[in-house]
């Protein structure tokens, strides 16, 4: 009699279509966030910048040069300081910017991701429409 009789082992592990399958999704996850991670870390680059230059300015005129000077030393290229919010309140003035970034995928498929930005504390920026 043999050692495997009366026991049933059923196979285990992962087969190859099932590996394929996998490799395939982390694939596309992967370039995925290689696409809008520089994105995401371009925006974390015009909060701080909409900051600074709130900081460094107190026209219109001056915020948006020293957003331009930040911009071009922080390599943001999806805005200039001419798509700034700049509004006056009675706590001061406020720096605000929304905008699109298209990120192209494969063929016609592309992402596009709103972003919103605000130096005021109080509130959330707005959303594009």
């Amino acid at each position: 009699m043999s050692i495997f009789s009366g026991k049933r082992f059923g196979q285990r592990g992962l087969s190859l279509v099932g590996f394929m399958f996998v490799v395939v999704i982390v694939a596309l996850l992967a370039v995925l966030g290689m696409k809008v991670v520089p994105s995401v870390v371009e925006y974390a680059a015009i909060k701080k910048a909409i900051v600074k230059a709130k900081e460094a300015g107190t026209t219109p005129a001056e915020i948006k040069a020293s957003f331009d000077k930040q911009a071009s030393a922080g390599y943001i290229d999806s805005v200039t300081g001419k798509d700034l919010e700049i509004k006056s309140s009675g706590s001061g003035t406020e720096v605000s910017i929304a905008y699109q970034k298209k990120i192209e995928l494969i063929g016609p498929a592309s992402l596009v991701i709103d972003y919103a930005a605000t130096t005021e504390s109080s509130r959330p920026a707005r959303k594009i429409d």
